[in-house]
């Protein structure tokens, strides 16, 4: 049985051109192989100078004939999906810009379990504190908190305890005296 064949557009000696003009170290490796067979060595001969399986040459093969030797430039992971889609983000925002309806929310104030808590009835989605506390930041959102103030302080009591230092700071004498003697 025959392998899946490399594309007729490229020789030997095109690949071994594009491996020389390659910057990155295993799209080389795999265009040395690629041009080993193109050679006509068998596929177990390439994988043995690539120092991989025959299914790895295989899949270098099928992304040489799709994309060229650009197709095998390592590519990076996607990473994992997203819990909230971004039309969930943005209700998310909104929720948290307008703020909890005491009524409706049992809360005067948004913490991140209550923003858990309204995340999972709104769209049925469990999530963690951690997890909810990594998106918000993600969205710009920072945890902040009121200083606490009692309900009967006046307006003006503050400043009169407040510590005051001198506008200016001023040099003190001993050293004044110890600067003009020298």
């Amino acid at each position: 049985m025959r392998g899946i064949s490399l594309r007729s557009d490229f020789d030997a000696v095109m690949v071994r051109a594009a491996a020389r003009a390659s910057k990155n170290g295993a799209q080389t490796r795999r265009l040395l192989a690629l041009a080993a067979i193109y050679d006509g060595a068998a596929r177990s001969e390439a994988a043995k100078i690539a120092g991989v399986t025959l299914q790895i040459v295989r899949d270098w093969v099928v992304r040489f004939n799709a994309e060229g030797p650009d197709g095998l430039i390592d590519r990076t992971s996607p990473g994992r999906t997203p819990i909230l889609n971004d039309a969930q983000r943005a209700g998310l925002a909104a929720a948290v810009e307008s703020g909890p309806i005491p009524a409706v929310h049992d809360v005067v104030r948004w913490r991140i379990v209550d923003l858990c808590q309204w995340a999972h009835l709104e769209f049925g989605v469990s999530l963690s504190e951690q997890t909810m506390s990594r998106m918000l930041r993600a969205m710009n959102y920072r945890k902040l908190t009121a200083r606490p103030r009692h309900h009967a302080q006046a307006e003006g009591a503050i400043e009169d305890f407040k510590k005051t230092s001198p506008h200016a700071w001023r040099q003190s004498a001993k050293s004044r005296a110890s600067r003009l003697a020298t």
